[in-house]
């Protein structure tokens, strides 16, 4: 008789003995743990203001929505690099919007930008080379993975971005080193853009020492002065550029995003495309059809991308200075939705009420004032650093455009149309404020 058929207690499936070990200890990924974590408070009745999630709060622009109405009955299978009309228009969107020429052949589609950066990982062999801080799945993707995680160290005076010298330290330890180094801005979580010069003198570094370039550019449409620079202006061989219509377009749940790929780096799109293929096939087919319109262009979406940003701008401005005003260091943001606050000015004040680290922070932040953010040891930074992430993104945006249109996007403006950001950017205030209980 086969043993392994008679076994109890569910012992032939123990997960102790089967789970993958780069798989184990992981759970969900923080943001979405916070979203569904806020959702089950407010089914009890409790008031939760939803900092934690970096959802666009702005819908799908109409034209866009109509697009996929459009082509609700598509159903066939799509080649698995992408449909040639999108690829197209993904081309000529980086075209107008950077004054960069790709061809359509090297775009790859992908159901969101996150499965490709999983899938670049899985191709390209190389340490995996991040900030800290840095968005709560790139470490997770290379640790399921097997790669190396370097962190580069940041400066808060600085904005915790990548700089030219930390990557050069890193690099000049071994210098023939593959690695693969992601480049976020404007960055989740600190809401950080580059400038030329600092985009130039990491373009300098990673050129010497061939490092691969992933520039993860999803909120570049929410760049707040409209001007978003990519990196493949400075080091186009070595570049590849993620976008995708979550955050700019407001379509996270669409999950379409795409790959630019120079020709230097054709082989590298091929490889992930022969992985694409064994693994999701293509992307839907009505939301490819349907993304053509998003990345298109035209005045509807210039409107749409002017009269959000203009609101984004206003509520990271107002958050920054309110929490401030309060003692928290933080820099200002240049676009997305983040703020990446630290409260190590306030450290003797929150020790005195049991606070000493950021987790705690953040669970004692939502029991008792409702707000709930994440604590920056999700970030990458230190467990005893009081830093939280923040994403000022809990109103309504229908109506706040609307009203955007012909309004003045100012203080009275946000009472009015993001009152619950408002109110929450005031909580956090008062609460870091308070003395010891």
């Amino acid at each position: 008789m086969d043993e392994s058929n008679t076994r109890s207690d569910g012992d032939a499936l123990s997960p102790h003995i089967h789970l993958n070990l780069n798989v184990r200890g992981l759970g969900p990924s923080a943001t979405l743990a916070i979203n569904e974590r806020s959702a089950a408070l407010q089914r009890q009745g409790r008031e939760v203001y939803r900092l934690g999630l970096g959802q666009s709060p702005f819908p799908v622009p109409d034209h866009v929505v109509a697009a996929l109405r459009e082509h609700a009955h598509e159903k066939d299978y799509l080649p698995v690099k992408g449909l040639a009309p999108l690829r197209e228009a993904v081309a000529g969107y980086f075209q107008r919007t950077e004054g960069l020429d790709y061809a359509p052949e090297n775009i790859l589609v992908g159901p969101g930008t996150k499965e490709l950066m999983f899938i670049v990982q899985l191709v390209y062999y190389g340490d995996l080379v991040i900030p800290t801080p840095s968005w709560v799945s790139y470490a997770p993707q290379a640790h399921i993975l097997g790669r190396q995680i370097r962190w580069l160290p940041t400066d808060p005076a600085t904005g915790m971005g990548v700089t030219a010298d930390a990557l050069e330290a890193l690099c000049r330890t071994d210098p023939e080193r593959p690695r693969l180094l992601i480049l976020n801005y404007p960055g989740n979580p600190t809401g950080i853009a580059y400038s030329p010069e600092q985009l130039q003198a990491i373009a300098e570094v990673a050129r010497r020492y061939r490092v691969l370039v992933l520039s993860d550019e999803i909120y570049s449409g929410t760049r707040f002065d409209g001007e978003h620079i990519s990196l493949a202006r400075y080091y186009p061989e070595g570049t590849v550029i993620s976008n995708g219509l979550s955050k700019w377009c407001g379509a996270g749940g669409w999950r379409l995003g795409a790959f630019a790929f120079p020709s230097q780096l054709r082989w590298l799109l091929d490889g992930m495309a022969a992985v694409a293929s064994e693994t999701f096939t293509s992307t839907s087919a009505p939301i490819q059809h349907a993304a053509i319109a998003g990345f298109s262009g035209g005045p509807a979406m210039d409107r749409y991308l002017a009269d959000s940003r203009r609101i984004l701008q206003a509520l990271a401005g107002f958050f920054h200075d309110t929490l401030t005003a309060a003692g928290a260091r933080c820099r200002p943001a240049q676009g997305g939705f983040y703020l990446f606050p630290s409260f190590e000015p306030l450290r003797e004040r929150l020790e005195a009420r049991g606070i000493g680290d950021s987790v705690t922070l953040c669970e004692r932040l939502l029991e008792e004032t409702g707000v709930a953010v994440l604590p920056g040891s999700n970030f990458g930074r230190p467990s005893s650093e009081l830093s939280v992430r923040l994403a000022y993104v809990d109103f309504d945006g229908r109506p706040a455009l609307e009203a955007a249109a012909g309004e003045t996007v100012d203080e009275a403006f946000l009472r009015r149309h993001c009152a619950r950001v408002v109110t929450a950017a005031e909580r956090m205030a008062a609460w870091v404020s308070r003395d010891g209980d």
